[in-house]
């Protein structure tokens, strides 16, 4: 995983599915330590297939930032793989500004998946200091789907859920994506153009939650946010 300080990330549902979702979130338990920052890493695919939708996902995901910035307690770290062997990492962040520009600085190249290389990371980032979540969006998997399940399991069994979004309807991806996040006690939910504002309320929901817990919702969810209320209601 090389660190890259300048250039950084960018980018990533059914409604069915969004209950299931909303209910596994729940299961987080409790965000941050009392005195410490949540700390989130959103992870996406940059290869070519993103770019028809790369410039909206970067809305929706500079919305989830600026969230997560209102809460404060919330540092995030960004991660992209594209080309044929690159996979980067900002640095951990907490301006909502400064993660929109990182965004605004990638383009999508070529290339195939690196899941692997994402969950492998995010494991050596909790080494170093607990990661609340990992959040990734992508559009498919072109790796070992065996290797990427250990990797999940490891990730689940030290309370890292990896919340999985799908843009489209690969059935291999969503195999995979399914069982990364089983796998991991985190979530799966599809991404569709048509679904834009759902996905926004529930990445708005997750980095409430990993940023302050029930108290951020509750304050998410009395300012009409969705994601927030639906996400509450099954907490009771």
């Amino acid at each position: 995983m090389t660190k890259d300080r300048s250039q950084t990330p960018a980018p990533a549902s059914s409604k069915p599915e969004i209950a299931a979702f909303l209910d596994k979130v729940k299961a987080l338990g409790p965000a941050a330590t009392a005195g410490k920052r949540g700390r989130l890493v959103f992870a996406l695919d940059a290869t070519m297939s993103r770019q028809p939708t790369w410039d909206s996902a970067c809305a929706l995901q500079a919305d989830m930032f600026r969230e997560a910035a209102a809460i404060g307690g919330l540092d995030i770290q960004l991660v992209y793989f594209r080309g044929l062997n690159e996979c980067r990492a900002s640095g951990w962040v907490a301006a909502s500004a400064k993660l929109a520009e990182l965004m605004r600085r990638i383009q999508c190249v070529g290339g195939h998946t690196q899941i692997g290389k994402v969950l492998a990371h995010a494991r050596q980032e909790h080494g170093r200091e607990r990661v609340q979540a990992l959040v990734f969006v992508g559009d498919a998997m072109e790796e070992k789907l065996d290797d990427l399940c250990a990797s999940a399991g490891e990730l689940g069994l030290l309370g890292v859920p990896v919340f999985m979004f799908q843009e489209g309807h690969d059935a291999v991806a969503e195999t995979a994506y399914r069982e990364i996040a089983r796998l991991s006690r985190g979530a799966y939910s599809r991404f569709d153009t048509g679904a834009a504002h759902q996905l926004r309320e529930l990445l708005r929901a997750v980095a409430a939650y990993a940023a302050g817990g029930r108290k951020a919702l509750a304050e998410l969810s009395s300012r009409g946010a969705e994601g927030a209320r639906l996400l509450l209601a099954q907490m009771k």
